[in-house]
């Protein structure tokens, strides 16, 4: 096995595309480069179902522990986690956009939304998505974000404590 150096940016594209816990960047390179499927992955038919039904597909379904650990960053881990949400819940996720602190906006469809709210917000794209979120933040409210986050798009408080443990 040989090994390649990658910027974060790409190294968030290829977290972002993971669709099943446990798989690995090499797999998910294979599936995007070359169409193929290691025998660990499910069915094609099955993915498409998962990805196509809003009631089947949750963000367990997409992030990976191992991708996880292997980003250093908690504002790395925090977008990872959140562009997972956006692809379980493409239909539903705008409703992050009600998310807000007593004087901050935490979630936008673009940068300038951000910027206008606050003068440090720090704003990032969430990765394959088109929604911006609000980086400076500390730990703690990361986690509060990703907790609200879940239970607007319809986990349980159990289900939201773990999305909120994977930071």
């Amino acid at each position: 096995m040989n090994t390649i150096e990658i910027d974060d940016e790409l190294y968030h594209f290829i977290a972002g595309q993971t669709q099943r816990i446990g798989e690995s960047a090499n797999d998910i390179l294979r599936r995007i480069l070359l169409n193929k499927q290691s025998v660990a992955q499910q069915p094609a038919a099955t993915a498409v179902v998962a990805e196509n039904s809003k009631s089947s597909q949750k963000v367990f379904d997409i992030l990976s522990k191992q991708d996880l650990q292997a980003e250093l960053s908690v504002v790395g881990r925090f977008l990872i986690i959140l562009s997972a949400l956006s692809r379980a819940h493409k239909q539903d996720f705008a409703q992050v956009l009600e998310i807000k602190g007593r004087n901050r906006v935490y979630f936008g469809r673009n940068e300038a939304d951000l910027l206008e709210a606050g003068s440090s917000t720090n704003p990032k794209q969430i990765p394959n998505s088109e929604f911006w979120v609000i980086t400076n933040s500390n730990t703690t409210r990361k986690k509060m974000m990703l907790t609200e986050a879940a239970l607007k798009l319809g986990y349980s408080a159990e289900e939201a404590e773990t999305i909120r443990d994977f930071l």
